[in-house]
Protein backbone atom coordinates (compact mmCIF):
# COMPACT_ATOMS: atom_id res chain seq x y z
CA UNK A 1 0.00 0.00 0.00
CA UNK A 2 1.45 3.29 -1.06
CA UNK A 3 1.46 6.30 1.23
CA UNK A 4 -0.60 9.38 0.61
CA UNK A 5 1.52 12.21 -0.66
CA UNK A 6 0.60 15.47 0.89
CA UNK A 7 1.55 19.03 0.44
CA UNK A 8 3.73 20.81 2.96
CA UNK A 9 0.79 22.63 4.55
CA UNK A 10 -1.12 19.41 5.23
CA UNK A 11 1.98 17.63 6.56
CA UNK A 12 2.82 20.55 8.84
CA UNK A 13 -0.66 20.80 10.27
CA UNK A 14 -0.98 17.04 10.75
CA UNK A 15 2.38 16.75 12.47
CA UNK A 16 1.68 19.71 14.76
CA UNK A 17 -1.73 18.34 15.71
CA UNK A 18 -0.31 14.90 16.53
CA UNK A 19 2.51 16.40 18.64
CA UNK A 20 0.10 18.57 20.55
CA UNK A 21 -2.22 15.64 21.23
CA UNK A 22 0.68 13.46 22.43
CA UNK A 23 2.06 16.25 24.59
CA UNK A 24 -1.33 16.90 26.14
CA UNK A 25 -1.80 13.17 26.75
CA UNK A 26 1.66 12.94 28.36
CA UNK A 27 0.98 15.88 30.61
CA UNK A 28 -2.43 14.56 31.57
CA UNK A 29 -1.12 11.09 32.34
CA UNK A 30 1.95 12.04 34.38
CA UNK A 31 1.15 15.30 36.05
CA UNK A 32 0.30 15.52 39.72
CA UNK A 33 -3.01 17.16 40.60
CA UNK A 34 -2.95 20.90 40.06
CA UNK A 35 -2.61 21.45 43.81
CA UNK A 36 -2.20 18.66 46.40
CA UNK A 37 -1.16 19.22 50.01
CA UNK A 38 0.41 17.39 52.91
CA UNK A 39 0.31 18.55 56.53
CA UNK A 40 3.09 17.76 59.01
CA UNK A 41 4.50 19.10 62.27
CA UNK A 42 7.99 20.56 62.31
CA UNK A 43 10.04 21.54 65.34
CA UNK A 44 11.65 24.94 65.51
CA UNK A 45 15.24 25.57 66.46
CA UNK A 46 16.06 26.73 69.99
CA UNK A 47 15.23 30.33 70.83
CA UNK A 48 16.17 31.76 74.22
CA UNK A 49 17.92 34.64 75.92
CA UNK A 50 20.51 33.81 78.56
CA UNK A 51 22.92 36.13 80.35
CA UNK A 52 21.86 39.01 78.06
CA UNK A 53 22.79 37.01 74.98
CA UNK A 54 20.36 35.86 72.31
CA UNK A 55 20.53 32.31 70.99
CA UNK A 56 18.78 30.43 68.20
CA UNK A 57 16.41 31.52 65.45
CA UNK A 58 14.06 34.48 65.79
CA UNK A 59 11.76 33.58 62.89
CA UNK A 60 8.89 31.16 62.55
CA UNK A 61 6.85 32.09 59.47
CA UNK A 62 7.66 30.28 56.22
CA UNK A 63 6.09 30.92 52.80
CA UNK A 64 8.59 29.70 50.25
CA UNK A 65 9.41 27.20 47.53
CA UNK A 66 11.50 24.20 48.56
CA UNK A 67 14.98 23.95 47.10
CA UNK A 68 17.92 21.60 47.53
CA UNK A 69 21.06 22.84 49.24
CA UNK A 70 22.86 21.99 45.97
CA UNK A 71 21.10 24.84 44.14
CA UNK A 72 23.30 27.82 43.29
CA UNK A 73 20.59 30.32 44.27
CA UNK A 74 18.83 29.93 47.62
CA UNK A 75 17.54 33.46 48.13
CA UNK A 76 13.96 33.49 49.44
CA UNK A 77 13.80 29.69 49.20
CA UNK A 78 13.27 27.03 51.88
CA UNK A 79 16.41 24.89 51.84
CA UNK A 80 15.71 21.17 52.36
CA UNK A 81 18.53 19.12 53.89
CA UNK A 82 19.13 15.64 55.21
CA UNK A 83 21.52 15.39 58.13
CA UNK A 84 24.39 14.50 55.80
CA UNK A 85 23.73 17.78 53.92
CA UNK A 86 23.69 19.87 57.10
CA UNK A 87 27.27 21.01 57.39
CA UNK A 88 28.72 24.24 58.73
CA UNK A 89 29.41 25.39 55.16
CA UNK A 90 25.95 24.64 53.71
CA UNK A 91 24.12 26.10 56.71
CA UNK A 92 26.00 29.38 56.75
CA UNK A 93 25.80 29.58 52.94
CA UNK A 94 22.01 29.42 53.25
CA UNK A 95 22.13 32.21 55.81
CA UNK A 96 24.48 34.26 53.62
CA UNK A 97 22.11 34.00 50.67
CA UNK A 98 19.13 35.06 52.82
CA UNK A 99 17.24 31.81 52.41
CA UNK A 100 13.63 31.99 53.54
CA UNK A 101 14.04 28.98 55.86
CA UNK A 102 15.97 25.77 56.49
CA UNK A 103 14.18 22.43 56.93
CA UNK A 104 16.26 19.48 58.18
CA UNK A 105 14.98 15.92 57.72
CA UNK A 106 15.87 13.72 60.67
CA UNK A 107 16.12 9.95 60.06
CA UNK A 108 13.79 7.74 62.07
CA UNK A 109 16.62 5.37 62.98
CA UNK A 110 19.73 7.23 64.12
CA UNK A 111 21.68 3.99 64.60
CA UNK A 112 21.61 3.40 60.82
CA UNK A 113 23.54 6.63 60.19
CA UNK A 114 27.32 6.39 59.83
CA UNK A 115 29.54 7.63 62.64
CA UNK A 116 31.15 10.21 60.34
CA UNK A 117 27.76 11.68 59.41
CA UNK A 118 26.65 11.82 63.04
CA UNK A 119 29.89 13.51 64.07
CA UNK A 120 29.65 16.06 61.24
CA UNK A 121 26.04 16.89 62.06
CA UNK A 122 26.80 17.35 65.76
CA UNK A 123 29.60 19.78 64.98
CA UNK A 124 27.36 21.78 62.65
CA UNK A 125 24.50 21.69 65.17
CA UNK A 126 26.79 23.03 67.89
CA UNK A 127 28.00 25.83 65.61
CA UNK A 128 24.45 26.77 64.64
CA UNK A 129 23.35 26.98 68.27
CA UNK A 130 26.10 29.49 69.04
CA UNK A 131 24.69 32.01 66.56
CA UNK A 132 21.53 34.04 66.39
CA UNK A 133 19.62 34.10 63.12
CA UNK A 134 16.39 35.62 61.86
CA UNK A 135 15.85 32.76 59.42
CA UNK A 136 13.44 30.05 60.63
CA UNK A 137 15.16 26.70 61.11
CA UNK A 138 13.01 23.60 61.50
CA UNK A 139 13.70 19.91 62.07
CA UNK A 140 11.22 17.19 61.15
CA UNK A 141 11.41 13.37 61.28
CA UNK A 142 11.56 11.83 57.83
CA UNK A 143 8.52 10.20 56.25
CA UNK A 144 7.57 9.02 52.77
CA UNK A 145 6.11 12.33 51.58
CA UNK A 146 9.02 14.40 52.84
CA UNK A 147 11.56 12.04 51.33
CA UNK A 148 9.70 12.27 48.02
CA UNK A 149 9.95 16.05 48.17
CA UNK A 150 13.66 15.82 49.00
CA UNK A 151 14.32 13.49 46.05
CA UNK A 152 12.41 15.77 43.67
CA UNK A 153 14.26 18.94 44.63
CA UNK A 154 17.53 17.01 44.61
CA UNK A 155 16.88 15.81 41.05
CA UNK A 156 15.92 19.32 40.00
CA UNK A 157 19.25 20.59 41.31
CA UNK A 158 21.14 17.78 39.54
CA UNK A 159 19.46 18.61 36.21
CA UNK A 160 21.19 22.00 36.26
CA UNK A 161 24.19 20.26 34.73
CA UNK A 162 22.13 18.81 31.84
CA UNK A 163 21.64 20.44 28.46
CA UNK A 164 19.30 23.41 28.33
CA UNK A 165 16.74 21.42 26.29
CA UNK A 166 16.57 18.67 28.94
CA UNK A 167 16.26 21.22 31.72
CA UNK A 168 13.45 23.08 29.97
CA UNK A 169 11.50 19.92 29.14
CA UNK A 170 11.86 18.56 32.68
CA UNK A 171 10.89 21.84 34.26
CA UNK A 172 7.89 22.36 32.00
CA UNK A 173 6.52 18.84 31.72
CA UNK A 174 7.62 16.54 34.56
CA UNK A 175 9.00 18.66 37.42
CA UNK A 176 7.00 19.31 40.58
CA UNK A 177 7.44 22.42 42.68
CA UNK A 178 6.84 22.34 46.44
CA UNK A 179 5.56 25.31 48.38
CA UNK A 180 5.93 25.25 52.18
CA UNK A 181 3.66 27.30 54.36
CA UNK A 182 3.58 27.72 58.14
CA UNK A 183 -0.11 28.10 58.80
CA UNK A 184 0.36 29.80 62.18
CA UNK A 185 0.84 33.52 61.64
CA UNK A 186 0.82 34.55 65.30
CA UNK A 187 3.77 36.54 66.57
CA UNK A 188 6.38 34.74 68.66
CA UNK A 189 5.93 35.53 72.35
CA UNK A 190 8.43 35.42 75.19
CA UNK A 191 7.82 33.01 78.08
CA UNK A 192 9.09 34.44 81.35
CA UNK A 193 7.06 32.42 83.88
CA UNK A 194 9.51 29.51 83.79
CA UNK A 195 9.93 27.16 86.73
CA UNK A 196 12.81 24.85 87.57
CA UNK A 197 12.38 21.85 89.85
CA UNK A 198 15.16 20.34 91.97
CA UNK A 199 14.85 17.11 93.93
CA UNK A 200 16.90 16.15 96.98
CA UNK A 201 17.07 13.18 99.29
CA UNK A 202 19.56 11.80 101.80
CA UNK A 203 20.99 8.69 103.38
CA UNK A 204 22.10 9.56 106.91
CA UNK A 205 25.32 8.09 108.28
CA UNK A 206 26.29 7.27 111.86
CA UNK A 207 27.19 10.05 114.26
CA UNK A 208 25.77 13.51 114.72
CA UNK A 209 28.58 15.34 112.93
CA UNK A 210 29.07 12.98 110.01
CA UNK A 211 30.59 14.63 106.92
CA UNK A 212 28.41 14.84 103.81
CA UNK A 213 29.13 13.71 100.27
CA UNK A 214 26.84 15.32 97.68
CA UNK A 215 26.03 13.31 94.55
CA UNK A 216 24.25 15.32 91.89
CA UNK A 217 23.23 15.35 88.22
CA UNK A 218 21.08 17.55 86.00
CA UNK A 219 18.18 15.85 84.29
CA UNK A 220 17.25 18.16 81.40
CA UNK A 221 18.38 17.80 77.77
CA UNK A 222 19.46 20.12 74.99
CA UNK A 223 19.70 20.11 71.21
CA UNK A 224 18.93 21.97 68.02
CA UNK A 225 15.17 21.59 68.54
CA UNK A 226 13.72 21.28 72.08
CA UNK A 227 10.95 18.91 70.99
CA UNK A 228 13.54 16.46 69.62
CA UNK A 229 16.06 16.64 72.49
CA UNK A 230 16.07 13.34 74.39
CA UNK A 231 19.51 13.59 76.01
CA UNK A 232 20.35 9.90 76.54
CA UNK A 233 24.06 10.29 77.23
CA UNK A 234 23.85 13.92 78.27
CA UNK A 235 22.54 13.61 80.80
CA UNK A 236 20.28 10.60 81.08
CA UNK A 237 23.41 8.59 81.87
CA UNK A 238 24.19 10.74 84.92
CA UNK A 239 20.62 10.36 86.20
CA UNK A 240 20.64 6.56 85.71
CA UNK A 241 23.91 6.14 87.63
CA UNK A 242 22.70 8.45 90.42
CA UNK A 243 19.48 6.46 90.85
CA UNK A 244 21.41 3.17 90.91
CA UNK A 245 23.81 4.60 93.51
CA UNK A 246 20.82 5.61 95.63
CA UNK A 247 19.37 2.09 95.41
CA UNK A 248 22.61 0.28 96.19
CA UNK A 249 23.79 2.50 99.03
CA UNK A 250 20.32 2.42 100.56
CA UNK A 251 20.88 -1.28 101.16
CA UNK A 252 24.16 -0.56 102.95
CA UNK A 253 22.62 2.23 105.02
CA UNK A 254 19.62 0.09 105.99
CA UNK A 255 21.77 -1.94 108.39
CA UNK A 256 23.57 -0.40 111.36
CA UNK A 257 26.47 -2.79 110.79
CA UNK A 258 27.18 -1.46 107.28
CA UNK A 259 26.11 2.16 107.70
CA UNK A 260 29.19 4.38 107.18
CA UNK A 261 30.15 7.57 109.00
CA UNK A 262 29.09 9.69 106.02
CA UNK A 263 25.88 11.31 104.92
CA UNK A 264 25.00 10.96 101.25
CA UNK A 265 22.98 13.86 99.85
CA UNK A 266 21.52 13.20 96.40
CA UNK A 267 20.14 15.93 94.14
CA UNK A 268 18.65 16.11 90.66
CA UNK A 269 18.42 19.60 89.22
CA UNK A 270 16.80 21.20 86.18
CA UNK A 271 18.19 23.98 84.03
CA UNK A 272 21.54 22.25 83.72
CA UNK A 273 21.77 23.06 80.03
CA UNK A 274 21.14 26.73 80.77
CA UNK A 275 24.02 27.76 82.99
CA UNK A 276 23.03 25.23 85.69
CA UNK A 277 20.37 27.63 86.98
CA UNK A 278 18.61 24.88 88.92
CA UNK A 279 21.83 24.01 90.73
CA UNK A 280 22.46 27.67 91.49
CA UNK A 281 19.00 28.16 92.99
CA UNK A 282 19.20 24.89 94.95
CA UNK A 283 22.53 25.88 96.50
CA UNK A 284 21.11 29.30 97.40
CA UNK A 285 18.05 27.68 98.94
CA UNK A 286 20.16 25.39 101.13
CA UNK A 287 22.86 27.88 102.12
CA UNK A 288 20.98 31.17 102.34
CA UNK A 289 17.40 30.32 103.25
CA UNK A 290 17.20 26.91 104.92
CA UNK A 291 17.53 26.87 108.72
CA UNK A 292 19.32 23.55 108.59
CA UNK A 293 20.83 21.70 105.69
CA UNK A 294 23.43 19.03 105.10
CA UNK A 295 25.00 21.51 102.72
CA UNK A 296 25.64 24.06 105.48
CA UNK A 297 28.86 22.65 106.84
CA UNK A 298 31.20 19.67 106.87
CA UNK A 299 30.80 18.82 103.17
CA UNK A 300 33.58 16.44 102.13
CA UNK A 301 33.06 17.00 98.41
CA UNK A 302 30.43 17.24 95.68
CA UNK A 303 30.40 14.58 92.96
CA UNK A 304 28.67 15.76 89.74
CA UNK A 305 27.73 13.10 87.17
CA UNK A 306 27.64 14.28 83.56
CA UNK A 307 27.71 12.31 80.27
CA UNK A 308 28.94 8.84 81.23
CA UNK A 309 27.53 6.39 78.67
CA UNK A 310 30.42 6.16 76.21
CA UNK A 311 34.18 6.05 75.85
CA UNK A 312 37.06 4.44 77.69
CA UNK A 313 38.13 7.69 79.30
CA UNK A 314 36.99 9.09 82.63
CA UNK A 315 37.84 12.72 83.22
CA UNK A 316 37.84 14.37 86.64
CA UNK A 317 37.04 18.04 86.04
CA UNK A 318 38.09 20.38 88.82
CA UNK A 319 38.31 24.14 89.32
CA UNK A 320 41.59 23.77 91.19
CA UNK A 321 43.91 20.77 91.54
CA UNK A 322 43.12 18.79 94.70
CA UNK A 323 45.66 19.18 97.48
CA UNK A 324 47.16 16.08 99.15
CA UNK A 325 45.37 14.79 102.23
CA UNK A 326 42.07 16.39 101.15
CA UNK A 327 38.89 14.31 100.71
CA UNK A 328 38.84 15.01 96.97
CA UNK A 329 42.46 13.89 96.55
CA UNK A 330 41.75 10.69 98.50
CA UNK A 331 38.66 9.92 96.41
CA UNK A 332 40.55 10.40 93.13
CA UNK A 333 43.18 7.96 94.42
CA UNK A 334 40.47 5.41 95.16
CA UNK A 335 38.98 5.99 91.71
CA UNK A 336 42.33 5.33 90.04
CA UNK A 337 42.86 2.23 92.18
CA UNK A 338 39.52 0.74 91.12
CA UNK A 339 40.26 1.43 87.46
CA UNK A 340 43.78 0.04 87.63
CA UNK A 341 42.76 -3.16 89.43
CA UNK A 342 39.56 -3.97 87.53
CA UNK A 343 39.42 -1.93 84.31
CA UNK A 344 43.03 -1.29 83.24
CA UNK A 345 42.01 -0.26 79.70
CA UNK A 346 40.17 2.77 81.08
CA UNK A 347 42.19 5.96 81.46
CA UNK A 348 41.55 8.48 84.24
CA UNK A 349 42.54 12.07 83.57
CA UNK A 350 42.47 15.18 85.73
CA UNK A 351 41.28 18.30 83.87
CA UNK A 352 41.90 21.60 85.62
CA UNK A 353 39.90 24.62 84.44
CA UNK A 354 39.87 27.84 86.42
CA UNK A 355 36.58 29.66 86.79
CA UNK A 356 36.64 32.91 84.85
CA UNK A 357 34.66 35.33 87.00
CA UNK A 358 34.32 37.68 84.02
CA UNK A 359 32.25 35.12 82.12
CA UNK A 360 28.54 35.05 82.86
CA UNK A 361 28.20 31.30 82.33
CA UNK A 362 29.86 28.25 83.86
CA UNK A 363 31.07 25.17 82.00
CA UNK A 364 30.42 22.38 84.53
CA UNK A 365 28.01 21.87 87.41
CA UNK A 366 30.75 21.66 90.06
CA UNK A 367 31.68 25.27 89.26
CA UNK A 368 28.42 26.38 90.86
CA UNK A 369 29.62 24.82 94.11
CA UNK A 370 33.15 26.16 93.73
CA UNK A 371 31.74 29.69 93.50
CA UNK A 372 30.28 29.13 96.98
CA UNK A 373 33.57 27.67 98.25
CA UNK A 374 32.32 24.09 98.33
CA UNK A 375 34.80 21.55 96.98
CA UNK A 376 33.36 19.77 93.98
CA UNK A 377 34.26 18.01 90.73
CA UNK A 378 32.57 16.52 87.68
CA UNK A 379 33.05 13.01 86.29
CA UNK A 380 32.50 12.65 82.55
CA UNK A 381 33.81 10.79 79.53
CA UNK A 382 33.89 14.20 77.80
CA UNK A 383 37.08 16.22 78.11
CA UNK A 384 36.00 19.50 76.51
CA UNK A 385 33.04 21.25 78.18
CA UNK A 386 32.08 22.70 74.77
CA UNK A 387 31.90 19.26 73.17
CA UNK A 388 29.05 18.73 70.74
CA UNK A 389 28.24 15.50 72.62
CA UNK A 390 26.69 17.52 75.46
CA UNK A 391 23.85 18.96 73.39
CA UNK A 392 22.50 17.27 70.29
CA UNK A 393 19.21 15.90 68.96
CA UNK A 394 21.12 12.78 67.85
CA UNK A 395 21.75 11.85 71.51
CA UNK A 396 19.17 9.07 71.63
CA UNK A 397 18.99 5.76 73.45
CA UNK A 398 20.38 3.95 70.39
CA UNK A 399 23.66 5.81 70.94
CA UNK A 400 24.12 4.56 74.53
CA UNK A 401 26.70 1.87 75.26
CA UNK A 402 25.13 0.15 78.28
CA UNK A 403 28.25 -1.88 79.04
CA UNK A 404 30.28 1.27 79.46
CA UNK A 405 27.47 2.99 81.35
CA UNK A 406 27.37 0.09 83.83
CA UNK A 407 31.18 -0.04 84.04
CA UNK A 408 31.38 3.67 84.88
CA UNK A 409 28.67 3.23 87.49
CA UNK A 410 30.60 0.38 89.10
CA UNK A 411 33.83 2.43 89.13
CA UNK A 412 32.09 5.33 90.88
CA UNK A 413 30.27 3.10 93.39
CA UNK A 414 33.38 1.09 94.28
CA UNK A 415 35.49 4.26 94.67
CA UNK A 416 32.86 5.78 96.96
CA UNK A 417 32.70 2.63 99.08
CA UNK A 418 36.48 2.42 99.38
CA UNK A 419 36.66 6.05 100.43
CA UNK A 420 33.70 5.99 102.87
CA UNK A 421 34.71 2.70 104.53
CA UNK A 422 38.44 3.52 104.37
CA UNK A 423 39.10 0.10 102.86
CA UNK A 424 42.62 0.86 101.63
CA UNK A 425 43.92 1.76 105.10
CA UNK A 426 42.27 -1.37 106.50
CA UNK A 427 44.41 -3.56 104.28
CA UNK A 428 41.64 -4.74 101.96
CA UNK A 429 42.72 -6.28 98.66
CA UNK A 430 43.03 -3.80 95.82
CA UNK A 431 40.61 -5.79 93.67
CA UNK A 432 37.95 -6.08 96.40
CA UNK A 433 34.38 -5.91 95.08
CA UNK A 434 31.78 -4.40 97.37
CA UNK A 435 29.00 -4.28 94.81
CA UNK A 436 28.30 -7.81 93.63
CA UNK A 437 25.47 -10.29 93.87
CA UNK A 438 22.45 -8.52 95.37
CA UNK A 439 24.45 -5.28 95.40
CA UNK A 440 25.35 -5.36 91.72
CA UNK A 441 24.19 -2.86 89.12
CA UNK A 442 21.13 -4.31 87.40
CA UNK A 443 21.23 -4.32 83.60
CA UNK A 444 17.46 -4.49 83.23
CA UNK A 445 16.88 -1.63 85.66
CA UNK A 446 19.44 0.60 83.98
CA UNK A 447 17.90 -0.11 80.58
CA UNK A 448 14.38 0.57 81.90
CA UNK A 449 15.46 3.83 83.52
CA UNK A 450 17.14 5.02 80.34
CA UNK A 451 14.14 4.01 78.25
CA UNK A 452 11.85 5.96 80.57
CA UNK A 453 14.09 9.03 80.61
CA UNK A 454 14.25 9.12 76.80
CA UNK A 455 10.54 8.42 76.29
CA UNK A 456 9.86 12.16 76.09
CA UNK A 457 12.08 15.14 75.25
CA UNK A 458 13.45 16.70 78.46
CA UNK A 459 14.21 20.22 77.26
CA UNK A 460 13.83 22.74 80.08
CA UNK A 461 11.13 24.61 78.12
CA UNK A 462 8.87 21.55 78.22
CA UNK A 463 9.52 19.87 81.57
CA UNK A 464 6.90 21.68 83.61
CA UNK A 465 4.35 22.54 80.92
CA UNK A 466 3.70 19.30 79.02
CA UNK A 467 1.84 16.33 80.62
CA UNK A 468 4.44 13.69 79.68
CA UNK A 469 7.31 15.75 81.00
CA UNK A 470 5.48 16.58 84.25
CA UNK A 471 4.86 12.86 84.76
CA UNK A 472 8.57 12.16 84.26
CA UNK A 473 9.64 14.62 86.98
CA UNK A 474 6.99 13.23 89.34
CA UNK A 475 8.29 9.72 88.72
CA UNK A 476 11.84 10.80 89.54
CA UNK A 477 10.50 12.19 92.82
CA UNK A 478 8.88 8.83 93.57
CA UNK A 479 12.22 7.08 92.93
CA UNK A 480 13.79 9.36 95.52
CA UNK A 481 11.04 8.66 98.04
CA UNK A 482 11.44 4.91 97.54
CA UNK A 483 15.15 4.81 98.42
CA UNK A 484 16.03 8.02 100.26
CA UNK A 485 15.12 9.94 103.39
CA UNK A 486 14.21 13.59 103.85
CA UNK A 487 13.09 13.90 100.23
CA UNK A 488 12.22 17.44 99.22
CA UNK A 489 10.99 18.98 95.99
CA UNK A 490 12.04 22.57 95.34
CA UNK A 491 10.21 24.61 92.72
CA UNK A 492 12.03 27.78 91.72
CA UNK A 493 10.16 30.53 89.88
CA UNK A 494 12.11 33.33 88.31
CA UNK A 495 11.40 37.03 88.55
CA UNK A 496 9.31 38.00 85.51
CA UNK A 497 10.66 41.54 85.61
CA UNK A 498 14.28 40.41 85.45
CA UNK A 499 14.37 36.78 84.28
CA UNK A 500 17.66 34.93 84.17
CA UNK A 501 16.47 33.01 81.14
CA UNK A 502 13.73 33.74 78.63
CA UNK A 503 12.25 31.09 76.39
CA UNK A 504 9.89 31.63 73.45
CA UNK A 505 6.79 29.84 72.21
CA UNK A 506 5.89 28.25 68.85
CA UNK A 507 8.55 25.56 69.15
CA UNK A 508 6.39 23.08 67.20
CA UNK A 509 4.60 24.34 64.12
CA UNK A 510 2.07 22.91 61.65
CA UNK A 511 3.45 23.17 58.11
CA UNK A 512 1.56 22.59 54.86
CA UNK A 513 3.44 21.30 51.83
CA UNK A 514 1.75 22.10 48.52
CA UNK A 515 2.74 20.04 45.48
CA UNK A 516 2.21 22.11 42.33
CA UNK A 517 3.57 22.42 38.83
CA UNK A 518 6.04 25.27 38.38
CA UNK A 519 5.01 28.52 36.69
CA UNK A 520 6.91 27.45 33.57
CA UNK A 521 4.51 24.53 33.23
CA UNK A 522 1.51 26.87 33.12
CA UNK A 523 3.23 28.95 30.45
CA UNK A 524 4.02 25.86 28.42
CA UNK A 525 0.48 24.53 28.72
CA UNK A 526 -0.91 27.92 27.73
CA UNK A 527 1.37 27.92 24.70
CA UNK A 528 0.16 24.47 23.67
CA UNK A 529 -3.48 25.52 23.94
CA UNK A 530 -2.81 28.69 21.97
CA UNK A 531 -1.04 26.72 19.23
CA UNK A 532 -3.88 24.23 19.05
CA UNK A 533 -6.50 26.96 18.73
CA UNK A 534 -4.33 28.65 16.10
CA UNK A 535 -4.27 25.46 14.06
CA UNK A 536 -8.03 25.09 14.32
CA UNK A 537 -8.52 28.73 13.31
CA UNK A 538 -6.11 28.36 10.37
CA UNK A 539 -7.91 25.21 9.25
CA UNK A 540 -11.31 26.94 9.26
CA UNK A 541 -10.03 30.04 7.47
CA UNK A 542 -8.29 27.96 4.78
CA UNK A 543 -10.73 25.09 4.54
CA UNK A 544 -11.17 25.43 0.73
CA UNK A 545 -7.46 25.36 0.10
CA UNK A 546 -6.95 22.38 2.44
CA UNK A 547 -9.89 20.56 0.84
CA UNK A 548 -8.42 21.03 -2.64
CA UNK A 549 -5.07 19.66 -1.48
CA UNK A 550 -6.72 16.65 0.19
CA UNK A 551 -8.87 15.92 -2.92
CA UNK A 552 -5.80 16.03 -5.11
CA UNK A 553 -4.03 13.59 -2.82
CA UNK A 554 -6.95 11.11 -3.00
CA UNK A 555 -6.98 11.28 -6.83
CA UNK A 556 -3.27 10.57 -6.92
CA UNK A 557 -3.84 7.46 -4.78
CA UNK A 558 -6.46 6.00 -7.18
CA UNK A 559 -4.42 6.57 -10.28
Amino acid sequence: MTGIPAGPDVMLLSTAAVLLMLCAQRMHGSALPAVSSYDFTAYRMQQYNLAQQKHGCRGAIVVAEARSADEPSLTRRCVIMKIQDFTVETYFEALRQNAAAVLILLPQNISSVSHETVKSFMVSENEALQKETLIPVYVVPEDEQLLYMYDEVKQAAASRTSSILVRVLRSMVTATAFQLLVSNNNAIKAITDNTIVALEGALLGTGEDAPTIVITAHYDSYGLAPWLSYGADSNGSGVVILLELARLFQKLYSSSSTRPHYNLLFSLTGGGKYNFLGTKRWIEENLDHAESSLLHDNVAFVLCLDTLAKGDELYVHVSRPPKPDTPLHSFVQQLEEVVFSRFPWVTVGLVHKKINLVESTVAWEHERYSLRRILGFTLSHVEDPKSELRGTILDTMSQVDFRKLKRNGIIIAEALARYMYNLSDKGSPKDIQVFKGQLDFQDSRMSSLMSFLTSVPRAAQLLHKEPGQILLVNSLEQEFKHYLQQVQRHTFRQDKRDPEITFFDQMNQPIVMYRVKPAAFDLFLGGCITAYLGIVYYSIQNFGHLYTKLKAAVKTKHQ
